[in-house]
């Protein structure tokens, strides 16, 4: 028999001791659960998107089933697309000057696709699901103008037949002129995205929630059934997709044959969704981390609050600031580096063979390294998980600043004994 946590709680009150209740209370939700999943795979194989066993799992719509210590938020989403290439690997990262005894592993989410690469793939698969399930024939998101999730949201969108509407961020010198093809500019070119300027200084006093009612109230009149998309994905139904990868790194980790366990994690935060799935997944399931972000933009009381809502959306019942511990490490501000940290970059690339992003990733770690210098203590002996969120497009927007700083090339000295005969290299 099955029961319901609060029917249960009500009928064994007057008959059982409280530990006991709460142990049948247990019980009773795990097997829900179970029962759950099997209905869930029975509804797949029903409707024919049974499609693992086939290998045609890409682009697929399927009944989604949470972790089961997952299973007591609400709203949990009832259906999720398949748009990234999951699980993303693990590895260890050989950073140089790492504290004592202490280790860096690497979850390469920048390796979750290429058109539709990152972490805004992982919220965009509930997201989009959503937008779907809700009769929508366009998609309405907002960023800046080089947003890596307005690129993959324009793809994804493309990807189900739907229109993509982007409202992109520029400076008030920039927002009468053709923005360019540079990086995710020219992905979201390609694929037929409509994009619409604004300066930020029209943005910080208009804000993108209404900058984005106006356009959804704009394609309504013209009898369109636009879905918005906020800042990042960064909501409740988007939160998901950090749920799940918690998921996906406890199942990576009981696979796995090092026996490693993490200590922390450790990912940039630019918009609060991925930190709150992150940190919320890691206290509610087994992995346990103490996650650490370390924000681009705004500052980390604004995340606390944000990260705050989200919990709240989906009846957390915790703190943020009890999960997540928020640092800034915006620099200059948001997309905007300093020579020192493009130098970073360039580095670690050079030393390491991972191309950071300049925006998010690899200000990052550029962050974590700082605080493993200042504070070796805090960090010795500790088993790390750094999470790259991609961006690799936002680099082409760099090349200026970076120019100076790759200069390794030459032109090849072919002495003048080596023999010479028009023909012999074949160019195709």
């Amino acid at each position: 028999m099955l029961l319901c946590s609060s029917c249960s709680g009500n009928l064994l009150s007057s008959i059982v001791s409280p530990k006991l209740r709460q142990r049948l209370i247990r019980v009773s939700e795990s097997q829900l659960h179970h029962h759950q999943q099997h209905k869930i795979k029975m509804e797949r194989k029903e409707s024919g998107n049974d499609s693992d066993a086939f290998g045609f799992k890409f682009l697929t719509k399927t009944p989604y089933a949470s972790p089961s210590w997952a299973s007591h938020l609400t709203p949990i989403p009832s259906h999720v697309f398949s748009l990234g290439h999951f699980p993303t690997p693990i590895h260890k990262w050989n950073l140089p000057n790492l504290p004592h005894n202490t280790e860096v592993w690497l979850k390469r989410d920048d390796l979750s696709g290429m058109q539709l690469s990152g972490n805004k793939v992982r919220k965009l698969e509930f997201l989009m699901a959503d937008a779907v399930a809700q009769g929508a024939d366009c998609i309405i998101t907002i960023g800046g103008i080089q947003s890596n999730h307005c690129r993959a949201a324009a793809v994804a969108a493309k990807y189900l037949n739907l229109d993509c509407y982007l409202i992109l961020r520029t400076s008030k010198v920039l927002v009468d002129q053709d923005p360019g093809l540079t990086g995710n500019l020219l992905v979201e070119r390609l694929v037929g995205a409509h994009i619409e300027l604004i300066s930020k200084e029209e943005y910080s006093k208009i804000g993108s929630v209404t900058l984005t009612n106006i356009l959804k109230e704009k394609m309504l009149k013209e009898g369109r059934r636009p879905y918005v998309i906020p800042v990042g994905g960064s909501n409740s139904i988007g939160t998901w997709g950090y749920i799940e990868a918690i998921k996906e790194i406890e199942q990576q980790l009981q696979t796995g044959t090092g026996g490693v366990k993490f200590d922390d994690i450790v990912v940039a935060c630019g918009s609060g969704g991925t930190i709150a799935g992150l940190s919320l997944g890691s206290w509610l399931g087994t992995l346990k981390a103490k996650v650490h972000a370390f924000s681009v933009c705004d500052d980390p009381d604004y995340f606390y609050d944000y990260t705050q809502g989200l919990l709240d959306g989906l009846n957390a019942g915790v703190d943020s600031r009890d999960i997540v511990n928020i640092q800034n490490s915006k620099g200059l501000g948001y997309a905007i580096n300093t020579s020192e940290e493009l130098n970073f970059v360039k580095d670690i690339a050079a030393a390491t063979g991972v191309v950071l992003d300049p925006v998010y990733s690899g200000k990052a770690a550029y962050g974590m390294l700082n605080d493993m210098a200042q504070n070796p203590k805090k960090w010795e002996g500790r088993k790390v998980l750094f999470v790259h969120t991609g961006g690799l497009l936002g680099l082409f927007d760099k090349v200026d600043q970076m120019a100076p700083l790759v200069k390794n090339w030459s032109r090849m000295d072919v002495h003048e004994s080596v023999p010479r005969k028009d023909g012999t290299g074949k160019m195709f």
